[in-house]
C-alpha cells in the first residue's frame, strides 16, 4: 500500500525528549516501511525516518520562540494544515492516516484517498464532543477501549494499542530502591500525589518530566517547593537513554493519574524495562496493566501505599513479557494494516454506490 502518515507539528518524529504521539507515529512508520509498504511521513523537517519525509515546517513548533504564545502556536497549526493539504494532494495514496485530530477532518472531502484518524487524546471534554460530533461518519481508531466511553457514537473502525520498539528498552531484574515518576508536570498526571505517596512510604522519588508553558504556574506553586534534591529529585525532561536508565533501575513507576488516561505510553515503557506500574484505576489502566502481574491498579492513596510495599512481589520478567506479547510496534503496525484495508474497502463500496 501507499500510505501517508500525518504527524503533529509540536515535536519532531521521533521526539528528542517528551512526545508520545510523535513516538507512536515514528514506530508505526518504521514498521510499515519494514513490512514493504510505501510510506510518506508528513511531519516537521527535523524528523528522522525510513519513510519519505515531507516537511511541513523546517523544525518542530516548540523550537520557535514565538510559539511559546499559545495563540501563535494555534495559528501555526492552521497554517500547517494548509501546508499538509498542499503536500498530499498530488500523492496518489491508498490511504491517509491522520494523527493530528479534528483539524484535518473538515478537509477530507477535498482529498481523494480515504482518511482514518487515530484519537490520541481524551474524548471527555465538551469541545471534543462538539467538534468530532460534526464528523460522525469519519472513520476513527481508538487507542484503548476505555477511550470510547465518553463518546460512543463515532464511527470506530477498531482499537489499536500503542506500541514501542521493545528492543530499545533495556531490561533489568535488579532494581534500585527508588520510585520513578515520568511524563508531564501537569495536574492530570498526578505529580503532587506521587510526592505525597513517596513521602508516606519513606522512599526516594525520582521525577523526569516536561513542564509545558501551560503548566508552569502549577509546577512553580505546587511542585517546586516540595523538591528537596534528596528524597524528591527532579531531573527535568529526559531523552530516551535517560528515560530507560530511570525506569529500569526503579523499584516501581508511580502513576497516580487524575484523569481518564487514554493509553499511557509510559506504562508500557516502564514494564518493558521490567518495572511494575502502580496506577490509579482510571481510563486505560485496566487494559494496559495486568493487575497483580505487571503492577497494581488501585483506587485510593492508601491502596497505592500498599501497592508500593507489594511491588517486590511482581516478577519483572512478567512485565517484560506482557509488553513483548501485547504492545510491540510490530503488533501495532499489523493492527493498522488491517484497518487500512477495511477503510479502503469501505471507501470503494461508497464510491460505487454514489457513482
Amino acid at each position: 500500500m501507499k500510505i501517508i502518515q500525518v504527524a503533529p507539528f509540536e515535536e519532531p518524529v521521533p521526539p528528542k525528549k517528551y512526545g508520545g504521539t510523535e513516538l507512536v507515529v515514528y514506530n508505526l512508520a518504521q514498521e510499515l516501511v519494514a513490512m514493504g509498504h510505501e510510506v510518506f511521513l508528513v511531519a516537521t523537517g527535523d524528523s528522522k525516518t525510513d519513510a519519505k519525509l515531507l516537511p511541513v515546517f523546517p523544525k518542530a513548533l516548540r523550537k520557535y520562540k514565538a510559539a511559546a504564545d499559545m495563540k501563535v502556536r494555534d495559528s501555526l497549526k492552521y497554517i500547517g494544515i494548509g501546508k499538509v493539504l498542499e503536500i498530499v494532494k498530488n500523492i496518489n495514496a491508498d490511504i491517509i492516516h491522520n494523527h493530528i485530530g479534528w483539524r484535518l477532518m473538515p478537509f477530507a472531502p477535498l482529498l481523494k484517498p480515504p482518511i482514518v484518524t487515530t484519537l490520541h487524546g481524551p474524548m471527555h471534554t465538551g469541545y471534543q464532543k462538539l467538534v468530532y460530533g460534526n464528523f460522525p461518519d469519519a472513520p476513527v481508531v481508538s487507542i484503548s477501549n476505555s477511550q470510547r466511553r465518553p463518546f460512543k457514537k463515532l464511527n470506530y473502525v477498531g482499537t489499536v494499542y500503542n506500541g514501542i520498539d521493545v528492543g530499545k528498552f533495556a531490561y533489568s531484574d535488579k532494581p534500585g530502591d527508588y520510585l520513578a515518576f515520568l511524563g508531564r508536570m501537569s495536574p492530570e498526571k498526578g505529580p503532587l500525589q506521587a510526592i505525597r505517596i513517596a513521602k508516606k512510604c519513606g522512599l526516594k522519588l525520582v521525577m523526569a518530566a516536561k513542564v509545558d508553558s501551560v503548566d508552569k504556574g502549577y509546577f512553580e506553586k505546587e511542585i517546586a517547593p516540595l523538591i528537596d534534591g534528596k528524597q524528591i529529585v527532579f531531573m527535568g525532561e529526559v531523552g530516551h537513554e535517560g528515560k530507560v536508565k530511570l525506569l529500569k533501575n526503579a523499584r516501581a513507576l508511580l502513576a497516580p493519574i487524575q484523569w481518564e488516561e487514554p493509553f499511557g505510553l509510559f506504562f508500557i515503557e516502564a514494564m518493558a524495562c521490567g518495572t511494575p506500574v502502580l496506577a490509579f484505576r482510571r481510563g486505560s489502566v485496566p487494559e494496559v496493566i495486568k493487575n497483580g502481574v505487571t503492577g497494581f491498579a488501585v483506587k485510593t492513596d492508601a491502596e497505592m501505599i500498599t501497592a508500593v510495599k507489594m511491588a517486590g512481589t511482581i516478577k519483572r520478567s512478567a512485565c517484560r513479557q506482557w509488553v513483548e506479547e501485547n504492545f510491540s510496534s510490530a503488533k501495532m503496525a499489523r493492527g493498522y494494516e488491517d484497518i487500512y484495508r477495511k477503510v479502503i474497502a469501505q471507501k470503494k463500496i461508497m464510491n460505487r454506490i454514489w457513482n
